[in-house]
């Protein structure tokens, strides 16, 4: 699948980290130190954990990429956490240059 936009989330907090799995199909959030959020990626979008808090979003339809990223940054810790929420920083919409016709 060739992707033409990226939006890429970075989550700070202590005990919080992602991990992707079957091929960008399933996202795993921890959310705290006992509690794990399993998110299923839609069809148009795929999604990458370069690092443990670095999270990826790519696919060819921009709607459904933000929309998944949205979703993400949704999940908020259990309330057992009080005033540790989850924050999302860097923020960033990249869209893929295309080749030029002549």
């Amino acid at each position: 699948m060739e992707a033409k936009f990226f939006r890429f989330l970075k989550i700070v907090g202590v005990g919080f980290k992602a991990r992707a799995e079957a091929e960008g199909r399933l996202l795993y959030l921890k959310l705290g130190y006992s509690h794990e959020v399993e998110l299923t990626v839609p069809p148009a979008v795929r999604v990458f954990c370069f690092k443990n808090n670095v999270v990826c979003c790519t696919g060819i339809d921009k709607e459904r990429v933000h929309q998944f990223a949205a979703a993400i940054r949704s999940c908020k810790p259990p309330e057992v956490y009080k005033g540790k929420g989850i924050m999302y920083i860097d923020e960033v919409i990249k869209k893929k240059e295309g080749k030029r016709s002549k």
